[in-house]
């Protein structure tokens, strides 16, 4: 019983969520789940919660509370996002896995370090939106952060036991997204549907027009730039169509590693959940024949000025990078709605960050405050597009 890892999973019904519980699900002598979130989506949530049957359950919609507390008479069920704060704070729990989508899932990560659980980082927006904040809060309390993320897993992995070899740069690859190779004339009258046909990962909706729009790839870069203590210009963007080589790290002697396989999330998920272990798994594996070629180029950052945007963010610092997170946001779910077009985004996305007040030494009051001007501004320019 001592061998088995207590989880809590933010964010259960999301793509991370249901894909960290079927590695959960393969290995019942090796996890035990204690917390289970979700937003929305009670009907899922409170299946995986039968199934699993953790000691939590937190719905963050009040509307849906009634719904999952009768369902689940025997666990105990909280809603609100204030109770995520609770949730993580379980003696039993070891290992918080973040898979909220967005910057809600900065205070609960917060609390769990606090509470000394260690991390796995699937919502990059936490370290996007108060990086400098949560890696000094990490190393005063002793925590892993173990990042999730396929790209930021891959560079993890290529740094394990590399401890006393100094890395000169990363490569980040971006996959190009469903418009890859196009021009901004072509870009102005793309809809949510082809925005939405990703070419080799299935991800959340937000997440998918991040990729579409290169955001994902800048905002993977701030993230980066914190788990792995880097200047920007240590980070580059490297565009790989197909997927397999998950992103690089160079060393000082020129040396460059590399970590593959196939575009499926579950593995970097089943990494950081048996870090610093690996754990045989019945996953697909890669075949070189299947795949003889590998191409690269180089991101367009005239086309899709959100990946420069994001760089000029990390490069100015401060509160900065917590401004075009919550810019972005407000933008995605306009255009998810057909309220705006898809370069429409970058120019509100601009507008915030010359808008919005510059802190250069911002306190976790201060990112608080700047996401919710942010969020407002970015909410009026919208109205005024449609």
């Amino acid at each position: 019983m001592n061998n088995i890892k207590h989880i809590s999973i933010l964010g259960s019904t999301g793509s991370i969520g249901t894909q960290a519980l079927e590695v959960v699900r393969a290995n019942p002598d090796l996890y035990q789940v204690n917390v289970l979130t979700a937003q929305n989506n009670a009907e899922l949530l409170i299946a995986q919660a039968l199934e699993f049957k953790p000691e939590m359950v937190v719905i963050t919609c009040e509307d849906h509370y009634l719904k999952v507390k009768n369902a689940l008479p025997n666990i105990k069920v909280l809603c609100g996002e204030a109770a995520l704060i609770e949730a993580v704070q379980l003696p039993q729990t070891q290992f918080v896995l973040t898979a909220i989508m967005g910057s809600v899932g900065l205070k609960p990560t917060i609390a769990a370090i606090e509470a000394k659980k260690d991390i796995g980082l699937a919502n990059k927006e936490t370290l996007v939106v108060a990086g400098e904040l949560v890696m000094q809060l990490a190393a005063s309390h002793g925590v892993k952060i173990i990042p999730v993320d396929s790209e930021h897993s891959a560079i993890f992995q290529c740094l394990v036991g590399e401890e006393e070899n100094e890395l000169e740069k990363i490569f980040l690859t971006a996959s190009g997204g469903p418009f890859r190779g196009k021009d901004l004339s072509f870009l102005a009258n793309v809809t949510k549907n082809e925005a939405l046909k990703h070419p080799n990962w299935v991800m959340g909706a937000k997440i998918t027009i991040d990729s579409a729009s290169l955001m994902n790839k800048g905002l993977e870069a701030i993230e980066a730039k914190w788990l792995f203590g880097l200047e920007s210009e240590q980070i580059e963007v490297v565009v790989h169509p197909q997927s397999i080589i998950h992103s690089m790290v160079q060393f000082t002697d020129g040396s460059i590693k590399a970590q593959m396989g196939l575009p499926d999330m579950k593995l970097p998920i089943h990494y950081a959940l048996a870090y610093p272990k690996r754990i045989k798994s019945n996953f697909e594996r890669f075949n070189f024949l299947n795949h003889p070629e590998f191409t690269f180029s180089q991101a367009d950052t005239k086309s899709f000025r959100n990946l420069e945007l994001a760089f000029t963010a990390m490069k100015r610092g401060g509160n900065m990078p917590c401004i075009i997170n919550a810019a972005n946001e407000v933008v995605v779910d306009a255009f998810l709605k057909d309220k705006i077009g898809f370069l429409e985004m970058s120019d509100v996305i601009e507008e915030c960050m010359s808008s919005i007040a510059f802190i250069e030494k911002p306190t976790l009051n201060n990112y608080l405050e700047t996401d919710m001007q942010t969020r407002i501004f970015a909410g009026e320019k919208v109205t005024k597009l449609i």
